[in-house]
């Protein structure tokens, strides 16, 4: 396109010299003074379309590196601004290997005090047990419950402790919202311990908080592990009224929630209908300022529906779980009975309505079979648990290895413990 806007003016400026020429012959000056005319005229306009072509290209030109000169301008800002943004980065992930670091000493800190606290109740035992006579059937059940009371010790101490999920899923959608949590301790041969072998020696040895402290190490290492998998979900965690009213335990379990808020939203404690029913006011005061903290608490093994609704709201309970066939059997199975005593105008539809009112979900757990799940739905609950859906199953080895506290630290710290104690 260039070269034929050239040839175009070339012919152009040829043919205004040649018209000067020819005017000037026509005017009687002659051949040669035309001729030099058109030459004259022919170079006078060369030169002025060159100084016009050379300033447009002077102009462009400045114009072009005005251009570059602003390129390179936003190219430094935003190399600045990358710089800027990886020094975050970077700081984020330092100050974040320091939080973990903090809240893993912190944990190990609190299951150093337990296990000592462990070590120095088996010395007791042990020490009682020689002023009963050795033939007698108090010695070999003491023998024995000693027996197992070091089992259970040595499966703390030497983290043969599994943690078991079971899904607590959205009906009808069946998709998992929660998981129950549960503990199970390993014997030295690895055979699996369930708690009706261990928890009576356990609560009358005051280990129970111990093994409350595990499972709520276990869970919140599990529901940080799920969050950094953008899976929001929570986990119903066990405690035990004992843990509640321990003036030893309480306050370093309430020191390491406090420090760990940000799990209110994701663990949420459980206690039993009897357990409930039974707390004093110190169990009830620390229920309280685990409240106060954001947590919230679930009442399971339900045995009547006719419960006292203003008093679990007070209490900030916001889940009870009821076996599959009581809720069929008080709600559904009525003879034209009323659901509920004290409320003898609730009708049996009503119920999941009344508990919400209280700010309560149910949820129908021991779900065994689909004709269990229609009457269910019929009653407008709407989370299920129970083999239906997914049985308790044990977290895999190598997640359980990310959340275990240092097994050689926990061995040292319990050796380190029963030698003062046996040198005090």
């Amino acid at each position: 396109m260039r070269a034929l806007t050239t040839a175009f003016l070339f012919f152009a400026y040829a043919f205004v010299a040649m018209t000067v020429g020819a005017f000037l012959w026509r005017a009687g000056l002659g051949g040669g003074a035309g001729f030099a005319a058109a030459v004259g005229s022919f170079a006078l306009l060369g030169v002025i379309h060159l100084l016009a072509s050379g300033g447009g290209q002077r102009k462009a030109l400045r114009a072009e590196i005005g251009q570059v000169r602003e390129a390179h301008r936003l190219l430094a800002d935003a190399m600045e601004q990358q710089q800027n943004a990886l020094a975050e980065l970077a700081q984020a992930i330092e100050a974040g290997a320091l939080n973990t670091a903090e809240e893993l000493t912190g944990e190990v800190r609190m299951l150093e005090t337990l296990i000592q606290q462990m070590s120095e109740s088996i010395d007791e035992r042990l020490k009682v047990a020689p002023m009963i006579a050795p033939d007698s059937p108090d010695a070999r059940r003491r023998q024995q419950g000693n027996i197992l009371l070091k089992t259970v010790h040595d499966a703390l101490s030497e983290n043969r402790v599994d943690l078991y999920l079971q899904p607590v899923v959205s009906l009808p959608q069946r998709r998992t919202i929660f998981y129950e949590s549960f503990t199970r301790l390993r014997d030295a041969t690895d055979r699996v311990m369930m708690p009706a072998e261990y928890l009576s020696i356990a609560e009358g040895e005051g280990l129970v908080p111990a093994i409350d402290n595990l499972l709520l190490f276990r869970c919140a290492q599990i529901v940080r592990r799920l969050a950094r998998q953008d899976r929001k979900v929570g986990v119903f965690c066990n405690v035990a009224l004992s843990s509640l009213g321990d003036e030893t335990f309480f306050p370093q379990f309430l020191d390491f929630l406090s420090e760990n808020r940000d799990l209110n939203q994701a663990l949420i404690f459980e206690l039993g209908q009897a357990t409930f029913d039974a707390r004093g006011a110190v169990e009830a005061r620390n229920m309280a300022k685990l409240a106060d903290l954001g947590f919230r608490f679930s009442l399971d093994k339900v045995q009547t529906l006719d419960l006292n609704f203003s008093d679990l709201q007070r209490s900030d309970v916001r889940f009870i779980k009821v076996a599959a066939d009581l809720l069929i059997e008080q709600l559904l199975d009525l003879d034209g009975g009323a659901p509920l005593r004290s409320m003898p105008d609730i009708q049996a539809s009503d119920f999941a309505q009344l508990t919400r009112r209280y700010g309560i979900e149910v949820i129908a757990e021991k779900c065994e079979n689909e004709r269990q799940i229609i009457d269910i739905l019929e009653l407008d609950v709407s989370m299920g648990q129970g083999h239906l859906f997914g049985e308790p199953r044990a977290i895999k080895e190598a997640v359980l290895a990310e959340t275990d506290p240092p097994a050689d630290f926990v061995r040292s710290t319990l050796l380190s413990a029963e030698r003062r104690r046996r040198y005090a």
